[in-house]
């Protein structure tokens, strides 16, 4: 087959690749065509190229605000466990009950009942809700999927609602947990003065679609200020959990259980390392273990295991501290009292109070 007849069995097809690098082609075609007086060939040529033209093209690249249901989501793979999470009791407990009636959902089914598969978690951040979520897809074997907001929200009219709808129909498609973290952000209440048209029309558009979601995606959504929420969203949630700031105790746990593996662990005691930290999320906590035991680790056997946790509390005391209404006031070494027949200040540090 001659070029010229390959190229006109590709005009005719629709064209294949690149539109308009097919029709640079045409045009250099068409030019040496009619050099050697083959007028009619570059005729043809050319009326086959004005056709393709008018034709709509279709473009795998995406238009301008155009986003694709799977570009709204981060796909993690989840590795944390429950066991691996130190939750209030009742948090832990209903936790193993939402995957218990995943595991046997036909069992509810044969009864005429769906499994719960909407949650919400609040509380202050660093305190497990997104390890939670995490943990849920880990034990269900499910793909964990993470809302991204920036690819989500859309600056005109309508674009947010639009994206919504994509990313709803695509996770409809196969079991899996739909995180939203921060979802406050996008489930605002509706009845804020100070709220746009729009942001009313998003909420109300993001309930209806949780409401139709099957009982195989779960959808777990997370805020750090429940008061913001809309308290339609409220009642869109089977499952409600909160995750308060740990306690001291409870800290002396997490950090007892991230230390126990450890060649060589502290002397002090856990509860006297968590009284040292102050009032922390179990995410700080973590990361000063973290800390520790990277100093532990480089330090390669010069400084004692001692030495370096006396280190990483002087620098941890000079933190830079959050400021403002979600600030956690810290505990005080001494605090002030005063005596019933004096009415003086007195010091009630207890003596056991030293990190080492």
């Amino acid at each position: 087959m001659a070029r010229s007849d390959l190229l006109l069995s590709l005009i005719r097809a629709g064209g294949a690749g690149d539109h308009e690098m097919l029709r640079k082609t045409v045009d250099a075609l068409v030019a040496d065509e009619r050099k050697k007086s083959h007028h009619v060939l570059a005729d043809r040529l050319r009326r086959a190229a004005e056709a393709l033209s008018s034709q709509p093209q279709v473009s795998n690249s995406r238009t301008i605000g155009e986003v694709g249901a799977r570009d709204a989501v981060l796909l993690l793979e989840p590795r944390i466990r429950l066991d691996d999470l130190v939750l209030p009791g009742s948090v832990r407990e209903q936790g193993l009950e939402l995957t218990e009636e995943h595991m046997r959902s036909d069992v509810l089914r044969a009864h005429g009942m769906e499994p719960r598969h909407r949650v919400l978690l609040s509380g202050p951040p660093g305190n497990g809700k997104t390890s939670f979520a995490e943990a849920i897809a880990e034990a269900l074997a499910l793909p964990f999927f993470v809302v991204r907001y920036d690819t989500l929200i859309g600056s005109y009219l309508g674009e947010t609602s639009a994206r919504l709808r994509r990313l709803f129909d695509y996770v409809r498609t196969t079991p899996c947990v739909l995180f939203f973290d921060e979802f406050d952000s996008i489930g605002k209440e509706r009845g804020d003065p100070h709220e746009t048209g729009e942001i009313k029309r998003v909420v109300a558009f993001l309930l209806m679609q949780i409401d139709q979601l099957p009982s195989y995606v779960i959808v777990i959504a997370a805020t750090n200020h429940s008061e913001l929420l809309d308290r339609a969203v409220w009642r869109r949630f089977q499952l409600r959990l909160g995750f308060p700031a740990p306690r001291l105790g409870e800290v002396a746990n997490f950090i007892e259980k991230r230390m126990q593996d450890w060649s060589e662990r502290p002397k002090a005691r856990a509860s006297r390392i968590a009284r040292s930290l102050g009032p922390v999320s179990y995410a700080e906590a973590e990361e000063f273990c973290l800390q520790l035991r990277r100093r532990y680790i480089l330090a390669m056997g010069e400084l004692a295991i001692d030495d370096l946790l006396r280190l990483e509390l002087a620098h941890w005391a000079e933190r830079v501290k959050p400021t403002g209404g979600n600030a956690q006031r810290p505990y005080k070494a001494t605090t002030s009292t005063r005596s019933r027949r004096t009415g003086r200040p007195t010091s009630s540090r207890s003596k056991g109070d030293s990190t080492s």
